[in-house]
């Protein structure tokens, strides 16, 4: 067994030989070398990613106490790409857990079977970097890590997320060197990094050599100064060197005209000083960025440089001396695949998608993210919530938080410099990004002495962002003194809480939803209602919804069908099942509908009616800083789903926060028509940008005019009285068969249910219908469900208590049936009368009335629920899509007639659950491709679902590879659906979208269609 000072469990030991932090910056040879920003282009930069020869230990006991050694022959081992998680490459333990430890607890030691990664890797360093010296650079390492180079040691680090730096001069020689690294799973920092993450270790950032002069910059610090009214500027840049050294600053403009140079001789620490006459500012709209070259010796560094500034003022967050929502999302370094290992283009494809969807804002939960990413950020245009690698969420499990348990570590002075050191070095990596608006002392960690200490050092270190920290809410029961933090901040606070902060004069701080709306499986589902109180309230600042994306691992069953796996898949324990699974966007990016929900609610551009009518509407621009000259409006008037006009407008004018007025040139038919007429505004872009192209819409806005209800398809041809003298009924064995001119129905009056309905022979039930109230569970149902299963309503049965029928004068056969439905133990949930009634067209008619228990909790759904045969593929509506919507979930879908597959209409959510209904429907058919079918309407819109599947099939499954398509088509024909909320980590669904009645009728019409005719 290797020999080792055990630094892992030693809290007065974070590092040996780690140079001090500093701002990420590469030196190259020349300006258009820097300005480029090809590192590998630069002869002062060499990368060890590539191929190491690795072996991995199931505990540190197992090891070769040579293996670091000059003449150790590692050809045997195996080879693993660095950067890489070794979970992902087959070794060790696939690992998901949120809260829960997965060690002991027992700070500050771990187990002492403690996996290890031994990794080695020969290289070569040309003589003339001899010259000079040499500088190793880890980007990140999880959890800790021994360093030698050719057989010495060289240092120790922890602290995962954030870079450690060494200097290799005293240990490199020219031509061959070996460098060796052991990466241990875990150390007491791992008790400060108890994430709601798949838990990965290894080198998984880049890994990469510099040389740099033996007097050269070590660091710089770059502070935009802008005076009170913004209308000058000036750059201080503050820069450490490590000897004498001359520095010359040349500053250009975001155009590339040179603004200022300067020469200054600096040793050890020192300032250059450029004025920036009327500066162009920097926000996430206009990302525009001055160009900062510093030459020293024979580096030259380049910096993007933002001038903004960051404020507070009578309680509101303002940029630039705008007050600013923050339209925002938590994001995790994640990838399939890869793990935390996120290659350049996937992060260039989550922050197109993001502005694809009017995202301004990233919180990097709950660490630093790549530093790559933050360059990305400061180009595209983002406003960054930089958040320290710091959370203790398994502390929670040791006490109650009453009683301080969530404080332990936080108020141990022992743990003191381990707390402060990961705000120093978050803060001085990315103390130079112009997208980092605030600094976040971690997360779920408690709130004491240590955290204050954090926030202390930060607000010295930079007065230019203002400092946040959840966890020094009330509700935490922590340290009272929260005069360093400059917000207020909560998490999955219910809307009537955030109005009430913000009505309440005391508050003076603004407030901050670090996370809100869980975007768990099929939600979120109150998103609009958040921002109409964020929009009202200028105290309110905005937030990020949690999360950006679902955290699923590729994977495949043993029968090779690929599925994404979530915690407890690969028998790790503790976990916490699918709770990794609550993205906006599936692993692979592709985007939910709870992404197309948020991209409306948070547009940034508004059309209300003043007389819709007449054609007369405001715009309002929603943008903080951007006119609106780069949109126009596109517009359709339609009537039952048929275009009747069509334009498109000027660009539009509005300035920033302002309206205007807007005339769209449509004429409403004179003649009677059917209606109602829908007018579509659609806002889109007029050229291209390096996110989207010409055309991409940016949000739009329907107008609904006063007409008659919608027609429904015409399928049937017109009819005459003498249909009449075809209809017959007889009853036989307590089935009462209905014929017609070209139909016959049967209904089985035992059993309540319509069996079978048909047209020219053509059977469209292939099972009895029946009343349904089970909608497979959400994931945002996950504590609702529990009362809906105690109640017995996932295994509802119906009883009839009697029926009876007649044929009445106009030659309709009229069916009445008494009805409950129950579940073993329990009274029944409800009760009801049902009128069926079969006309001579051969339509059916229902008409239900239900009496609720009354203590029963809210119903899933209610509605008649069809299996009809296979070969119905086609469904055609009209109502709201193109995709799903719920009553709290429906501003991204337009009104308008739609044909689908019924494979278009199922969202396939990696947990299966209720999915692919749609609000709002006024008539709807379901048919083969030859167009034989059934046809619904109702006197009211109605909730339209159809699927390959049951509820009871999705409700069973556990991946979407457990779902057997069925043949059949399940129709569901919903009175009401109760909505989808946020209830996973959220508040419960609010009470407006809860299906409460405790008395209600229905009113339904089935037709049978062929709808070639």
């Amino acid at each position: 067994m290797i020999e080792l000072e055990k630094y892992w469990e030693t809290l007065s030991t974070l590092h040996v030989n780690r140079l001090p932090a500093r701002a990420s910056f590469i030196p190259y040879a020349g300006a258009e070398a820097a300005r480029a920003g090809r590192r590998g282009r630069s002869p002062f930069y060499q990368t060890l990613n590539g191929a190491w020869k690795f072996r991995y230990h199931r505990s540190l006991r197992e090891i070769d106490d040579r293996f670091f050694e000059q003449d150790t022959d590692p050809a045997a081992w195996d080879d693993l790409i660095v950067p890489s998680c070794w979970q992902t490459n087959g070794y060790d333990q696939l690992h998901y857990t949120n809260v829960n430890y997965p060690i002991p607890y027992d700070p500050p030691f771990v187990p002492d079977d403690n996996p290890a990664g031994v990794y080695v890797r020969d290289f070569n360093l040309p003589s003339d970097w001899m010259k000079r010296e040499t500088y190793i650079v880890f980007e990140g390492v999880n959890a800790c890590f021994y360093l030698w180079v050719n057989g010495r040691f060289a240092g120790y680090s922890q602290g995962s997320r954030v870079p450690a730096e060494f200097d290799l001069s005293p240990y490199v020689q020219a031509g061959r060197n070996r460098i060796a690294v052991l990466v241990l799973k875990w150390c007491d920092g791992t008790y400060l990094e108890d994430q709601d993450v798949w838990r990965f270790s290894g080198i998984y950032r880049d890994v990469y050599l510099l040389s740099r002069d033996k007097a050269h910059v070590r660091d710089v610090f770059n502070k935009p100064l802008l005076s009170d009214d913004l209308a000058t500027g000036k750059l201080r840049s503050e820069i450490d060197t490590t000897g004498c050294i001359t520095v010359k600053a040349e500053l250009c403009d975001p155009d590339g005209n040179l603004v200022g140079e300067q020469k200054a001789e600096i040793d050890g620490q020192g300032a250059i000083e450029l004025d920036v006459p009327q500066p162009q500012l920097w926000n996430a709209e206009q990302p525009r960025a001055y160009e900062l070259l510093l030459y020293a010796g024979a580096e030259v560094l380049r910096f993007r440089v933002g001038f903004k500034k960051v404020e507070i003022a009578g309680g509101v967050f303002q940029i630039n001396g705008r007050a600013v929502k923050l339209k925002g999302v938590n994001r995790h370094d994640s990838h399939p695949a890869l793990g935390q290992t996120v290659p350049l283009n996937h992060m260039i494809r989550d922050l197109k998608l993001m502005k694809r969807h009017n995202i301004n804002t990233i919180r990097t939960s709950h660490y630093p993210n790549d530093p790559r990413f933050l360059e990305l950020c400061d180009e595209y245009g983002f406003y960054v919530i930089d958040e320290a690698d710091l959370e203790c969420h398994g502390v929670t499990q040791t006490g109650k938080i009453e009683e301080g348990s969530f404080h332990k570590l936080t108020v141990d002075s022992a743990w003191k410099e381990a707390f402060v050191e990961r705000a120093v070095r978050m803060v001085e990596r990315d103390k130079n990004h112009a997208s980092v608006i605030i600094w976040s002392m971690g997360n779920e960690s408690g709130y004491g002495p240590n955290h204050i200490a954090m926030a202390e050092w930060t607000k010295a270190r930079d007065a230019s962002r203002p400092v946040h920290y959840e966890g020094a809410a009330a509700r935490y029961h922590g340290d009272p003194n929260t005069e360093n933090l400059d917000m207020d901040s909560r998490m999955y606070a219910p809307v009537p809480e955030i109005e009430a902060y913000a009505k309440d004069e005391n508050n003076t701080k603004p407030l901050f939803l670090c996370e809100y709306s869980h975007a768990m499986g099929n939600g979120p589902g109150d998103l609009q209602d958040y921002w109409n109180v964020i929009y009202a309230y200028p105290k309110l600042m905005g937030g990020c919804v949690w999360e950006w994306c679902d955290h699923g691992i590729a994977a495949r069953t043993p029968d090779g069908e690929s599925y994404f796996a979530y915690g407890g898949d690969f028998g790790d324990k503790p976990n916490d099942g699918n709770f990794c699974i609550d993205g906006l966007v599936s692993p692979d990016r592709k985007p939910h509908t709870g992404l197309l929900e948020l991209k409306q609610v948070i547009a940034p551009v508004l059309i209300e009616a003043e007389d819709a009518e007449q054609g007369r509407f405001r715009v309002l621009n929603r943008y903080d800083f951007l006119d609106l000259s780069h949109l126009a409006v596109s517009w359709k008037l339609e009537r039952g789903g048929e275009t009747l006009q069509q334009g498109r407008t000027a660009p539009l004018s509005a300035q920033p926060g302002e309206t205007q007025p807007l005339t769209i040139p449509f004429l409403l038919p004179q003649e009677l028509h059917p209606g109602p007429f829908v007018l579509t505004c659609s806002v889109r872009q007029q050229q291209d940008n390096r996110w989207a192209e010409e055309g991409y819409e940016i949000a739009f806005y329907q107008f609904e005019f006063s007409g008659a209800k919608a027609a429904a398809l015409e399928v049937q041809p017109p009819l005459g009285e003498h249909y009449a003298e075809f209809m017959g009924a007889r009853e036989h064995d307590g089935l009462l068969t209905v014929t017609g001119f070209d139909f016959e129905h049967v209904f089985d009056l035992r059993t309540g249910a319509v069996n079978r309905i048909s047209k020219h022979g053509v059977s469209l039930l292939q099972q009895p219908a029946r009343f349904n109230i089970w909608r497979a569970p959400m994931d945002n149902d996950m504590y609702i469900r529990k009362a809906w299963e105690a109640a017995g309503l996932d295994r509802a049965g119906m009883k009839v208590y009697g029926s009876r029928w007649q044929q009445r004068s106009d030659a309709a056969v009229e069916v009445s049936i008494d009805f409950s439905l129950g579940g073993y133990t329990f009274s029944p949930f409800l009760r009801g009368q049902a009128v069926w009634t079969f006309v001579p067209t051969g339509e059916v008619k229902l008409a239900v009335h239900v009496e609720v228990r009354e203590d029963l909790p809210f119903l899933p759904r209610f509605g008649l629920e069809l299996t009809m045969p296979k070969g119905t593929e086609e469904i055609e509506y009209y109502g709201y899509g193109p995709h799903e919507s719920y009553v709290d979930k429906r501003a991204s879908v337009r009104k308008g007639k739609y044909l689908l597959t019924v494979d278009d209409m199922f969202e396939s959510y990696i947990m299966p659950q209720e999915n692919g209904s749609r609000y709002g429907t006024e008539w709807a058919i379901a048919s083969s491709e030859l167009g034989m079918g059934l046809e619904f309407r109702s006197p009211q819109p109605f909730s339209f679902q159809a699927l390959h599947y049951t509820p009871e099939d999705l409700t069973g499954a556990r991946h979407i590879y457990e779902l057997t398509r069925r043949d059949e088509t399940i129709v569901s024909i919903d009175y009401k659906m109760s909505g989808a909320g946020s209830g996973s980590c959220g508040p419960q669904l609010a009470e407006a979208y809860q299906f409460k009645e405790k008395s209600f009728d229905f009113e339904l019409t089935v037709a049978p269609v062929f709808k070639g005719d």
